[in-house]
């Protein structure tokens, strides 16, 4: 497979960057004669920062033990687990601001950095066609794709200036975001009206942007797969509907008002810039995970049943604060106090690590591979396991991030996790992305270890 490898990154390259930018802006100044006006409204030449706010830190000590429910979950149902082994991608050979899920087409759509194991094709013109064909890095060959926002440490946050900040996120109001708005507090409700109203014969069938209606993950794997192939294509086209959203979002199903005027060109999205990748106004050193398990596990269900090749899963949301709380979910932790989690930046005792732990929505429609909303077609189940009406139990995935954090940088609230600028690197705005793209066989082992009880790893 071909990999890019890269130099360790030191960070250095920030304050050359922005005395760039500094002095373009200065030369500007002097072109229409506001030279004065520059240099007093701004640090000219000196390097800036995006801190995260001090408030957004807890220690790890002051977080309620025994309130991470997945681990009560985990109790109940099916013990049986199946781990995947993808890597970390250590050496940062993929990254980019993509998101073929939520901003299919749109080059740098999601504005911040991207980790991604698994598959290593994946970018913003994904499908599952061109997943199938890509290589991965997963050692038994699963072709899925699993991707994160990365986490930087910035030992020069005390330099933030706020004017930049604002400016950034002035910037990016209107932009199309990496999770758009959904009602995932209704979305079982509303999945089980539309379920009895196509039962009662009065139709109005959900549309979706990945929908193949009554197939299952076998049917999918074959003859399929270029149908698929031709949705997505036709789901991602470069000039989007009038009303900024992709194809499937035409029943109205979306409703996020932050997205309605029309994606902008990619060129004015920004790619990443520099040594460190820094994209929007997220800057400073990234920090890969130490270790990245991948693991598919019961929920509570009692039994689970296949995943249709092509689902696409989103955990947590990217812009919670223009969408809400409903889908932010407390995601943090600490080494050795995983009873706990917490929405916050946790601050770990000495000889604990910064962990991350992203529990996925299992209970699936039965007939879709996406819905407009990205979250219609896969809910949570509930504190028993169990789905709702209609919806069948399949195996959750776990994604459990592990970061070496220097005591210090936590200490002084010096490390983040990417977001977009209105977020202001709030760790509610934490998230997880995943595309199943597993072969027939890998996925009847995966289902067949967590129904018998055993934990596999592969």
């Amino acid at each position: 497979m071909a990999r890019n490898s890269r130099s360790p990154v030191t960070g250095k390259h920030r304050v050359a960057r922005r005395t760039k930018i500094a002095m373009g802006a200065i030369g500007l100044a002097i072109a229409v004669g506001a030279l004065a006006v520059a240099v007093s409204a701004g640090r000219t030449g000196e390097a800036s920062a995006d801190p995260a706010d001090p408030s957004f830190f807890i220690d790890i000590n002051k977080v309620p033990a025994g309130n991470n429910v997945n681990a009560a979950l985990k109790k109940k149902g099916a013990q049986g687990s199946f781990t995947v082994d993808c890597g970390t991608n250590a050496d940062g050979a993929h990254h980019n601001p993509d998101n073929f899920i939520a901003q299919p087409g749109i080059k740098n759509g999601a504005q911040h950095l991207h980790d991604y194991v698994g598959n290593v094709t994946t970018d913003a013109d994904s499908n599952l066609k061109s997943l199938l064909a890509g290589d991965t890095t997963c050692k038994n060959g699963d072709k899925s794709a699993y991707f994160w926002p990365v986490i930087r440490i910035d030992r020069e946050d005390d330099a933030a200036n706020e004017s930049e900040n604002e400016q950034a996120q002035q910037k990016q109001q209107g932009k199309t975001g990496d999770v758009q708005e959904d009602q995932s507090g209704q979305d079982a409700q509303a999945a089980q009206e539309q379920d009895q109203r196509e039962r009662d014969g009065r139709g109005g069938g959900r549309t979706s942007a990945g929908r193949n209606d009554g197939q299952n993950a076998q049917q999918q794997d074959g003859q399929d797969q270029n149908r698929d192939g031709q949705q997505d294509r036709q789901r991602r086209p470069r000039n989007q509907d009038q009303n900024g959203q992709n194809n499937g979002g035409q029943n109205g199903q979306n409703g996020d008002q932050s997205s309605t005027a029309a994606a902008p060109p990619a060129e004015e999205l920004g790619g990443p810039q520099g040594e460190n990748e820094e994209v929007g106004d997220n800057d400073g050193e990234i920090i890969e995970p130490e270790s990245a398990t991948l693991k598919f596990i019961g929920g509570g269900a009692q039994q689970v049943t296949a995943m249709p090749l092509g689902l696409r899963v989103l955990y947590g949301d990217a812009k919670q604060s223009t969408n809400g709380p409903a889908n932010a979910r407390p995601s943090w932790t600490c080494t050795g106090f995983e009873d706990r989690l917490t929405d916050l930046y946790p601050i770990c005792p000495q000889g604990s690590k910064v962990e991350r732990i992203h529990n996925f929505p299992n209970c699936w429609d039965g007939k879709n591979t996406d819905s407009a909303n990205h979250r219609t077609h896969i809910v949570f189940a509930d504190q028993q396991g169990k789905c709702p009406k209609g919806f069948k139990n399949v195996p959750q995935l776990q994604v459990t991030l592990v970061y070496d954090v220097p005591q210090d940088v936590q200490q002084n609230g010096q490390y983040k996790v990417d977001a977009f600028a209105q977020e202001k690197h709030n760790p509610r705005s934490d998230h997880d992305d995943f595309a199943n793209v597993m072969s027939r066989q890998i996925m009847g082992r995966l289902v067949n270890c967590i129904n018998s009880g055993k934990a596999c790893a592969e």
